[in-house]
């Protein structure tokens, strides 16, 4: 399987297996900087970690701090390997631009529709610097 999808911030490709969340997620509060886990008890996927995965998100909860939060993770090592937007979120995305103008390698965030998600689920996905997300 392999679907085009939209480059919202080049990075580096990813290769990792998927997770696709089954709900939203804040960031600031939702994900611990330190480990990748998520830390939101409210959430379905609580003590999963998106460190090294590619992460799939159905949407963010907004906080303007998400921007920063993604950042750290990037800068501690423990980012995903890519991440899959159904919809561009760019106080999310701006971290990943920070990260990349501070000299940090960072993972590629491509947008693709929110239907062809569970396509993914249980599977190595890799996403290609042209943002081709293929099994």
């Amino acid at each position: 399987m392999s679907a085009a999808a939209e480059i919202l911030v080049p990075g580096k490709a990813g290769e990792g297996e998927a997770l696709v969340l089954t709900a939203p997620i804040s960031f600031w509060g939702g994900v611990d900087p330190r480990t990748g886990r998520i830390a939101d008890v409210r959430h379905p996927q609580h003590g999963d970690v998106i460190a090294g995965k590619v992460l799939f998100l159905p949407g963010t909860i907004g906080s303007s701090s998400a921007s920063a939060v993604l950042m750290e993770l990037v800068h501690n090592g423990r980012s995903p390997a890519a991440l899959v937007l159904h919809e561009p979120d760019a106080i999310l995305l701006l971290g990943l631009i920070v990260a990349r103008e501070m000299g940090w390698e960072t993972p590629m965030a491509v947008r693709l529709e929110r239907s062809a998600f569970e396509t993914y689920r249980g599977s190595t996905v890799t996403v290609a610097a042209d943002g081709a997300v293929t099994i």
